[in-house]
């Protein structure tokens, strides 16, 4: 038997072992998948076939279908991006983090906190900043933009106790994906003036955009950032309904966008797209 022939037959039968044993292997689709899991969590399975985790405030999350409460159940996880250090957003991000051996990156206050007390080896919680950009794969492109909110971090103390520590700055995400579709990821935020610079500088497609109002912006304050500061060809409406403060709607977004080019994905909890 020659030898490449050999080896083939080796190969194979390895394979096959492996799917037989259930281990799975990704295939590049060429097309961008969003699975939406509830307030702002968003998977993002990029052409390459990456998987961008943000904000995977999950196993706690009202709005999260059952049967994605299972952390197995999200997959395949590649890199991890958290907004700021509030619990409805840095969530399961750390247990997800230490279970898939993978980069949780966030605000650098943030991270540092969770470094220090033990929470993440510094390999796993990297520190970047407002403007800061990284290279994390082939043609994948990540960058902190600003957000206007608070990243309090509440975490038990060895007594067991909660305490309020350094959580860093409030952070969005500006994703650039191997096809160059771009991705503005705006985390918790109120209006402010730079939404129009961030959007003439990076020019995202699609803008993951807090509805609820309060602690965010309201339908009508989101309205108006889209329709005259980010104006992109996709919107989807996100951070709402989880909490009795969280009121705004997308039906009220919608109607506040009036007349507009913006096409509105108004999509439940676990809920696909494909771009």
């Amino acid at each position: 038997m020659k030898s490449w022939y050999r080896n083939l037959l080796v190969l194979m039968a390895g394979v096959s072992l492996l799917l037989t044993a259930g281990v799975s292997f990704a295939q590049p689709s060429g097309k961008i998948e969003i699975l939406w899991l509830g307030q702002s969590a968003m998977r993002i399975t990029t052409p390459g076939g990456k998987v961008i985790l943000v904000d995977p405030w999950i196993t706690r999350n009202p709005k999260t279908p059952e049967q994605y409460k299972n952390l197995d159940a999200v997959g395949k996880i590649d890199l991890i991006l958290v907004t700021h250090a509030h619990g409805d957003h840095l969530g399961d991000a750390p247990d997800l983090a230490k279970k898939h051996k993978v980069p949780m990156w966030g605000p650098a206050g943030m991270n540092q906190s969770l470094t220090t007390m033990g929470v993440l080896p510094a390999e796993l919680a990297p520190r970047m900043n407002k403007s800061g950009t990284i290279n994390p794969f082939p043609g994948v492109k990540i960058t902190q933009t600003h957000a206007e909110h608070s990243s309090e971090l509440l975490w038990p103390n060895a007594q067991g106790k909660p305490e309020t520590l350094v959580g860093g700055e409030p952070v969005g995400y500006i994703i650039e994906l191997e096809n160059g579709f771009k991705i503005y990821h705006m985390g918790d935020t109120g209006l402010f003036g730079d939404m129009k610079l961030i959007a003439d500088y990076y020019k995202p497609d699609l803008v993951m955009i807090p509805i609820g109002g309060r602690f965010v912006l309201s339908p009508r304050d989101a309205a108006y950032a889209t329709n005259e500061w980010l104006k992109p060809k996709h919107a989807i409406p996100m951070h709402y309904g989880t909490n009795p403060f969280l009121r705004g709607t997308p039906k009220e977004y919608i109607e506040a966008l009036g007349s507009t080019s913006t096409k509105v994905h108004a999509i439940n909890p676990g809920d696909k797209l494909e771009f």
